[in-house]
This record gives structure tokens, sequence and C-alpha cells, in this order.
């Protein structure tokens, strides 16, 4: 898996590339990027039934959708890194995850009467299990499983995204999980199962995009938060806002529902930042390897363990195909064929 360094105070992200800025952008600061503010939650407009009355009842707002054309899109190219979040405020009391983020202790008690039942008692042992021991001992993601929908808009990395007449792909460089907005589509599920983003479909209504997401596998908001049921479904409002010195930020104004993990319906807001500092630097989204090159497990203790070189589970990403007796197959290719080295 690979390694990144984010540095305090919203400094770069390093991932090896190129130092190259690009021509035709101004040159920016990386040490003076700021998130710009969280704006406050936007409640939807009256109480819903279901995350389907809320989308019928966005739509026809809209009145059917602004039919948009390649040339009128909204234009949100370039690098986001995910921002402030009331994630914390939704769930704790003192509305904090910690200063360390949400691996680390702090934050207050469980606020009551937001999860059901059962639901409330596990993130309480989640959240015991954080103030004791700072951290929480065992995450799914360590078996390579994917963030799956809601932590997807939290993950810490960059995204992209793109946007045609009839889909929007929003692209995570974290595990290269990847969400697909069918503009004016019908929710489709031809697996006949869930998954870790779900369906989603969406319409624009000016430059403000609305999505609704159903079909999710149970999961969790984010590390150290609540875990989500196979109930879940999200209505989502994504738009763009300026700030000065060409600062860009998005928003999403995310409703979840979840009829076996909430008591009603929670909306959370959400922000990315325009990193026009790592777009100077060079800063790709690539490939990620991690079923291929993780070695962390969950050990009999229920906490999570590292298979170590010389263990037979151990996993060498740098070691080769499953042909190693031909050329050219080492997963190392500068070792084995150094610049300027001739071919066998």
């Amino acid at each position: 898996m690979r390694k990144r360094i984010w540095a305090s105070g919203g400094a770069s992200l390093l991932l090896g590339a190129s130092l190259a800025a690009f021509a035709a952008e101004p040159a920016v600061d990386p040490l003076a990027f700021r998130p710009m503010p969280l704006p406050a939650v936007q409640p939807p407009p009256q109480e819903f039934r279901t995350p389907g009355d809320h989308y019928d009842y966005l739509l026809q707002q809209a009145k059917g959708g602004t039919k948009h054309t390649a040339a009128t899109l909204p234009n949100w190219e370039g690098l986001w890194q995910p921002g402030p979040n009331t994630v914390a405020q939704t769930f704790l009391e003192a509305g904090a995850f910690g200063s360390g983020g949400t691996l680390r202790a702090g934050g207050g008690g469980v606020r009551k009467g937001v999860l059901t039942g059962p639901y409330e008692k596990h993130f309480i042992a989640r959240r015991a299990e954080v103030d004791k021991n700072g951290q929480q001992l065992y995450d799914r993601l360590t078996r390579c499983e994917y963030p799956g929908m809601p932590r997807w808009i939290w993950e810490p990395y960059a995204k992209e995204f793109v946007h045609t007449p009839r889909q929007t792909w929003m692209l995570n460089d974290f595990m290269n999980e990847s969400r697909r907005i069918f503009i004016g589509g019908k929710h489709t599920n031809i697996d006949g199962k869930h998954s870790a983003t779900g369906d989603s479909i969406g319409f624009w209504d000016n430059d403000r995009l609305v999505i609704w997401t159903r079909w999710v596998n149970p999961a969790d908001y984010t590390r150290g938060a609540p875990l989500t049921s196979n109930q879940f479904e999200a209505v989502e409002v994504w738009y763009e806002v300026k700030g000065a010195n060409g600062a860009q930020q998005l928003i999403t104004q995310a409703t979840y529902y979840d009829r076996v993990s909430l008591v009603k319906p929670v909306t959370i807001v959400y922000s990315h930042d325009r990193r026009r500092d790592l777009e100077q630097l060079g800063v790709r989204i690539r490939n990620w390897e991690c079923s291929t090159g993780s070695n962390s497990y969950l050990g009999p203790d229920g906490t999570t363990h590292v298979y170590l070189p010389g263990d037979p589970e151990y996993k060498d990403v740098r070691g080769t195909t499953d042909f190693p007796d031909l050329p050219g197959q080492s997963l190392d290719p500068y070792s084995e064929f150094p610049p300027g080295a001739a071919a066998p």
C-alpha cells in the first residue's frame, strides 16, 4: 500500500510526483493553503417519509432538473481535498473526535437518541475503546475493504470530478474507489445485491447536483464513528462556493436515511477544498495496490496485526507475477532492468 505524507497546516501532499508546475496556473505558495470555513448544515425543507420522497420533492422544485450540455455544465476540474464537516457534532456530545482525528480519544460522550438501541450500544463500546487505547484497534480497511458510502465523502486524500450531460464521475484517490451518478436515470440493481458505493442517480438544479444513493453495503461514517446498516440511503446536494484570492470549495449537504441504525434522518455538511498547490507540484491520482500488497490482518485478539518479511503469508509488493521464470515479470523493473540495460 502506498505511503503518503500530508504535512501539517494544510501543506502539500508528496507522492514522489514531478515538481513541474502547470504552466496555465498562477504560482501558489504550498504552505499558504488554508481550508475555507465550513458553512452551516442546511436540513431538508421539510421532513420526508423516505429518501425517494425527498429526492422527488427536490426534482419537482427544480422543474425536472436543468438539462445541461457539455458547454453549460459546472466545471469542477482539479484536485479537491476533504476538509471540515459535522460528523462529530452529529454523533458526539462535545462535537469533536479529538485534535488527532477520528482515531484519537476525546469528543465527549455519545449523543443519545440519534442512533437506534443496538447501534447506540455498539457506538458507545467503540468510543470506549478509542478513549482507552487512543484509537480504534481494528478497522475494516485493514483487510482492503472499500471505504464505501458514506465514508467515501470523508476519505482524506484527493478527489476528482468529471461531468458529462448523462453522468458524473466522482473519482477517489483512496483505493481508486469511484462513484458514477446517472443523470436523469432510474435506480437499477443488475447484480441483485448491495455494493460499497451503491447505485446513484441524480439531476442538476442549475449549478447544484442532487444525488440519491441506495443499495449500499453496511459500513461506517469513518473510523471511530458509528456503523450504518444495509438499509442506508443518502440524498446529497453538491455545489461550489468561491472565496477570496480564487479559493474554491465544494459543499455537500448530505441527508442520511437508515431505518435500522438511525432514530430519524440526519443531515451532515461536508467540504472539499480545491488544491491548486498540489496540482502545481504535479500530484496525480495514482493506482492503488492494496489487496496485492497489504500485510495487515485481523489478529485473534481483535486488533490489527502485520505479516513481516519471512512469514509465509508475507506479500512482497516487489515480487513477480505468476510467471517468475520469464524475463520482464518482476514487479521491481528498475532492479531487473536498470536504466540503459539491454533486454535479454
